[in-house]
């Protein structure tokens, strides 16, 4: 599996300049790699287009050599808000999606129940939307992008809208989930300290509009401490650098004035 973003722009309409210009990277299968820049940078924009929610204005991305034009079943997105169906149980919102995948009612079943005792929902399946906390919701949500087994996992800052306690859990249970499974996962975020949890390779992007300005190679052992001397220092360079990029994004504002 290999996913080619080659040379990619985006221009929405009635806007003067683009939102991502000329952005070009390769992900391979079972990589986890993380994408980070300023507020306003593309990032979301990126994984839309990726998605096929969006499609370029320039260049080309292709999974596997087909071009990504539109929606499919081989990229998967989670979103910060979970996005899970408030009539359904717990249990019928993961295994939704697998009823377009004419999946056997048994099938469904059993892959159901598979992924909701791996995000350690079990005791929860007849829950409905509403009975849960958010992070509950987000592990709910996680479980249905996971039982689609898709190609690839698209994730938005799914966890951005959290409490840190909550935020601290649900990483943890990824990364295990991650290396139990080897999805190949693609995750925005604004947090370098999650970048660095998770990453094989960051994939530092420019202020607006969004060139790649850095693709960073992470070789920290996993599981990964926070705490390690090694990550905090790494922590403090990607900030660093990361900083350049948001005092662009502010002189250009302050100068627009």
């Amino acid at each position: 599996m290999t996913l080619w973003v080659d040379r990619v722009s985006k221009t929405f309409p009635g806007s003067m300049k683009a939102s991502i210009c000329d952005v070009s990277f390769q992900v391979s299968e079972g990589e986890f790699v993380c994408v980070i820049g300023p507020s306003g940078s593309g990032k979301s924009t990126l994984i839309n287009l990726i998605a096929g929610l969006e499609t370029p204005s320039t260049g080309e991305i292709t999974l596997d050599g087909k071009p990504v034009r539109e929606p499919g079943a081989d990229r998967v997105v989670m979103f910060q808000e979970s996005a899970l169906f408030p009539w359904l149980n717990v249990f019928d919102n993961v295994r939704f999606g697998l009823k377009n995948q004419k999946k056997t009612p048994e099938e469904q079943e059993k892959i159901a129940t598979r992924f909701l005792k791996m995000v350690r929902l079990s005791e929860f399946a007849e829950y409905r939307v509403h009975q849960l906390s958010g992070g509950m919701k987000q592990r709910a949500a996680l479980a249905r992008a996971l039982a689609l087994d898709s190609k690839i996992l698209l994730m938005d800052e799914p966890f951005a809208s959290l409490d840190k306690q909550t935020i601290n859990l649900l990483r943890e249970e990824l990364a295990v989930i991650w290396k139990e499974t080897r999805k190949t996962i693609i995750l925005v975020t604004h947090s370098v300290e999650e970048a660095l949890f998770f990453a094989d390779r960051i994939i530092m992007l420019s202020a607006e509009p969004a060139t790649v300005r850095e693709v960073m190679n992470i070789d920290l052992p996993r599981p990964r401490s926070i705490e390690s001397e090694a990550f905090l220092s790494l922590r403090k360079d990607i900030l660093k650098r990361l900083r350049v990029e948001v005092e662009e994004v502010a002189k250009g504002e302050h100068d627009a004035r």
